[in-house]
């Protein structure tokens, strides 16, 4: 089992976010929990759409940090 990181952003009146180790997996959301609960699903959708397609499954290398300033 791997761990995905996602990233999640406001975006005007909503949320977004998207998986860097899997490029193309976006979710939007109205609240943060929307946002959260929307890309869980797209990276299962993601990953599972690869397997039947037969394509590699690309390993999660992403890492996230926060830095005080």
């Amino acid at each position: 089992m791997s761990r995905y990181l996602f990233i999640m952003e406001p975006a005007g009146g909503n949320y977004s976010a998207y998986a860097p180790d899997l490029p193309g997996c976006v979710a939007t959301g109205d609240t943060p929990a929307d946002a959260e609960a929307n890309i869980r699903e797209a990276i299962k959708l993601h990953l599972d759409g690869l397997r039947q397609d037969g394509d590699a499954i690309p390993e999660a290398r992403s890492t996230a940090s926060y830095v005080e300033a």
